[in-house]
C-alpha cells in the first residue's frame, strides 16, 4: 500500500456557479455536491480526493471543463471543498485516484 505522503497531488481550485449550464449539458445545481471540473477526463470519470491535511476523503465525478486558470488541475462544487476542508484556502494540494467508471 502506497503511504498517504507519497500519493500523487493535484493543485484544486473550488468554484460555485448555480444555474449556469456545464460542459456536459447538465445545469450546475448546489444540491449536486460532488461535481468537478477537469479539462482532458471524461465526463462521468469518478476521481478520489484526500486532503492530506485533514484526512477526509471523497469521491467527485467530472461533469464539466476547467479550470481555466494557469497552476490549477482541477475545480470541485464548493460542498465538495466544505467537506474536504479548503473553502477558506480557497487552492490546496490534493491527493487523488482516478477510478474506474461504471458500466451500465
Amino acid at each position: 500500500m502506497t503511504p498517504l505522503s507519497e500519493k500523487p497531488t493535484l493543485t484544486v481550485s473550488w468554484y460555485n456557479l448555480p444555474g449556469n449550464k456545464m460542459a456536459n449539458g447538465d445545469v450546475f445545481n448546489s444540491r449536486d455536491k460532488h461535481l468537478a471540473a477537469h479539462k482532458d477526463l471524461p465526463f462521468g470519470t469518478p476521481v478520489k480526493l484526500t486532503n492530506p491535511d485533514n484526512g477526509k476523503t471523497l469521491t467527485v465525478t467530472i461533469t464539466d471543463r476547467g479550470p481555466f486558470v494557469k497552476g490549477r488541475d482541477l475545480d470541485v462544487s464548493k460542498a465538495a471543498a466544505e467537506f474536504l476542508g479548503f473553502t477558506r484556502k480557497g487552492v490546496t494540494q490534493l491527493q487523488y485516484e482516478v477510478l474506474p467508471q461504471a458500466t451500465s
